[in-house]
């Protein structure tokens, strides 16, 4: 098979038929072979009616329905999963991405040899609250992920190759970071593609100002599983021997200069009665316990069995 569209979606029932057929053209057009994955993220609209109303007439369609609205990385992961194409490709159900996007998208994934394509909305049609906003989180996540050549890590419409999206895993608000998980991963070879941004054609955007700080502590969670995760000792354990060697040299200090004051005959304050050795003495507790939290985290996997496993409703 040669793509496999994954399209999560929440309450999109006004945009679903349209898509699927501008899909189905572009497909046909460029004879391409294809499964259409849709992923209903617990809609509470017409969505499943429709999309059960689509596989009648699409059996290259599938569907997976979530018992409750999980967010996107789920439904990305779990259509991930199902994936059967040589390039799979990513995009919303809100018609403000381009089919149109797919053959270029595959060309360069299949003909370049990229591992993946991320879009490029150059000209954006959402409002300012929402446009500033992620070019900061852009420039961000470009400065800790040295991906420097990307300029919209969050954009829906994307392709991969299929030993990408089979070698990653997607949680929380991760889908923003999905190409700094790729690197994590080993795929390198990551490149962009302006895409057309079309303005929002019916309802409302899904995701409100919340984003913004769930998606800041999942780059953070990203930066320190990619470097870490296999070796956490060597985080925890280093700040941890640092802030001990701190309080520890400190507080040697203060007994020496005691010690010294004493030899001399000279006036001296006990060393309890100094704030400094309370500094040093805070130190040395929280030194010890980051070492012990390095020395747990080795005996502990950081994936819960638990962690991708979401209440599937129905399956077409």
């Amino acid at each position: 098979m040669d793509i496999s569209v994954v399209i999560p979606l929440y309450n999109e029932a006004e945009s679903l038929q349209e898509l699927i057929a501008w899909i189905k053209r572009v497909m046909d057009d460029h004879r391409f072979s294809y499964e259409i994955i849709l992923i209903d993220d617990g809609s509470t609209d017409e969505s499943w009616m429709i999309i059960e109303g689509l596989k009648a007439m699409n059996p290259r369609i599938t569907a997976v329905k979530f018992r409750r609205n999980y967010g996107k990385s789920a439904a990305l992961n779990v259509g991930f999963a199902a994936t059967q194409g040589d390039v799979v490709v990513t995009m919303d159900a809100d018609l403000q991405d381009s089919p149109d996007e797919i053959p270029e998208l595959y060309r360069k994934i299949i003909h370049e040899d990229f591992d993946l394509i991320s879009g490029w909305k150059q000209q954006r049609h959402d409002p300012i609250s929402k446009t500033i906003p992620t070019k900061l989180f852009n420039a961000v996540t470009r400065g800790v992920s040295g991906i420097n050549n990307l300029h919209d890590f969050n954009c829906g419409l994307k392709a991969y190759k299929k030993d990408v999206v089979k070698s990653i895993e997607v949680y929380g608000e991760m889908h923003r970071y999905i190409p700094v998980i790729a690197k994590w991963a080993g795929f390198r070879r990551i490149d962009e593609q302006v895409v057309q941004h079309y303005p929002r054609k019916y309802g409302k955007t899904k995701f409100g100002a919340g984003r913004f700080i769930k998606g800041f502590l999942d780059l953070l969670s990203i930066f320190f599983v990619g470097k870490f995760a296999k070796r956490p000792m060597h985080f925890f354990g280093t700040m941890g021997v640092l802030s001990f060697l701190a309080g520890f040299v400190i507080a040697v200090w203060l007994i020496a200069e005691k010690l010294i004051s004493i030899a001399n005959q000279s006036p001296y304050r006990n060393v309890t009665d100094q704030p400094l050795f309370f500094f040093a003495l805070v130190a040395i507790i929280i030194g010890t316990q980051l070492f012990l939290t390095g020395f747990i985290a080795e005996l502990v996997s950081r994936n819960s069995v638990d962690r991708n496993n979401y209440q599937i409703e129905k399956v077409i």
